[in-house]
């Protein structure tokens, strides 16, 4: 497997991973088994992300088998609500005894597997690669969970050791923000 950064050349293939995964194409069964992803990434918007260095793959020798976003919240156009609620509450959250809006973070998520890939360390590849790029550039990652997915919660707190910084809610829904430090 080899990580590396998502090209244009990868967003059909992006595409029908984020698709395949999204909350509304799943039954509440397999979200819970699974996980699942939110959000509008159509090929077009995975295809801008790609040209602006925000989105790593795991490459199967050329098959993407799996993905995720490394970001700059606060200069994302039109924010995701979750993301922008996310931001309204960064100084409320803290990281390391400070609160989240005095510290350089970047946004890592969503992260997506292909189901053929799960369990075989490709999350855990993204992972690293996500934390040693954020180094020099932020302190953190953080990343939002929504309460119910808890597949995410164990791969992400429980299997990586993020940290819980706190709860938000938007529209009715409660996502538990986690981070876990940037790369010395």
């Amino acid at each position: 497997m080899r990580y590396r950064y998502a090209t244009d050349r990868d967003a059909p293939a992006m595409a029908a991973l984020f698709a395949a995964n999204h909350r509304d194409a799943l039954t509440p069964e397999q979200r819970a088994r699974q996980g699942f992803v939110q959000g509008a990434f159509d090929a077009d918007t995975l295809r801008a992300m790609a040209g602006a260095g925000e989105l790593l793959v795991a490459d199967d020798e050329g098959r993407v088998a799996g993905l995720l976003a490394l970001s700059v919240a606060e200069d994302m156009p039109g924010p995701p609500p979750a993301v922008a609620g996310l931001i309204r509450a960064q100084d409320v959250l803290e990281w390391q005894g400070r609160p989240l809006s005095e510290t350089r973070w970047l946004l890592y998520g969503p992260v997506v597997v292909d189901a053929a890939y799960r369990g075989h360390g490709v999350a855990r590849g993204l992972f690293a690669m996500a934390v040693a790029e954020a180094a020099g550039r932020a302190e953190a990652v953080v990343a939002f969970i929504e309460a119910g997915n808890r597949p995410s919660w164990r791969v992400h707190v429980d299997g990586f050791g993020m940290i819980p910084l706190g709860d938000y809610v938007v529209a009715g829904r409660t996502y538990s923000a986690v981070a876990a430090a940037a790369a010395a």
